[in-house]
C-alpha cells in the first residue's frame, strides 16, 4: 500500500514537473519568436541589465530576475527587451515590451495568458497603442490607452505594467545604466 502511494505521488510529481518545463519552454519559444519577428532577425544576443547600487529600490519594474536585456546582432545594439509577469483576474500572464535602440516601444505582446476571459488584451489592435511610447511617456488606462469592456482587470494591469517598464527605463537612462 505504501509503495502504491509512493508511485502515485512520483507520477503526479513528474507530471507537474513536465507541465512547468513545458510552460517555460513555451514562454521561451514565444519570447524568441517575438524578438525575431519584431526586429526581423534570425539570430541575436541578449545581455542582461541589472540595476546597480540602490537604483533597484527606486525602479518599479525590477531587473534582478534578468528580465531586462539589451538585444544585439553581431555586437551592434538593435534594442531592448523587458519580459515581465502581471496579474489578471485570478492568475498571472507573461508579457514582453520591445524597444528600439532609442528606447521607443516597437511592440508589446502578451506571451502567455491563462484566463478564460479578457483575452482581448492580447490583440495587436489594442496593444499597438503602446507603440512609439518612450520613457518620458505616461500610460493612462482609460485615457491615452483605451479601456476594454470585459477585460478591465487584465487591461488595466497590462497598462500599469507597461507604465512601470517605461518609468524603469527612464530612471535607468538618467542613471546611465542602459
Amino acid at each position: 500500500m505504501m509503495i502504491k502511494r509512493l508511485l502515485i505521488f512520483c507520477g503526479l510529481l513528474s507530471c507537474f514537473a513536465f507541465t512547468i518545463t513545458t510552460t517555460q519552454d513555451r514562454l521561451q519559444e514565444k519570447f524568441d519568436k517575438a524578438i525575431k519577428s519584431t526586429y526581423e532577425v534570425k539570430d541575436y544576443q541578449l545581455e542582461s541589465i541589472t540595476a546597480l547600487g540602490n537604483i533597484e529600490e527606486k525602479i518599479p519594474a525590477k531587473t534582478a530576475a534578468k528580465n531586462l536585456s539589451r538585444i544585439s546582432v553581431q555586437g551592434e545594439l538593435i534594442g531592448y527587451t523587458y519580459l515581465g509577469t502581471a496579474p489578471s483576474k485570478k492568475k498571472k500572464f507573461e508579457y514582453v515590451v520591445l524597444f528600439d535602440k532609442d528606447l521607443k516601444i516597437k511592440k508589446s505582446k502578451v506571451l502567455i495568458y491563462r484566463e478564460d476571459y479578457g483575452l482581448q488584451i492580447g490583440s495587436q489592435r489594442w496593444l499597438k497603442q503602446f507603440i512609439g511610447m518612450t520613457p518620458d511617456s505616461k500610460v493612462e488606462y482609460g485615457g491615452n490607452i483605451a479601456a476594454i469592456s470585459g477585460a478591465t482587470i487584465s487591461a488595466s494591469s497590462m497598462a500599469r505594467a507597461v507604465n512601470n517598464v517605461l518609468k524603469t527605463m527612464h530612471i535607468l537612462k538618467q542613471e546611465n545604466q542602459l
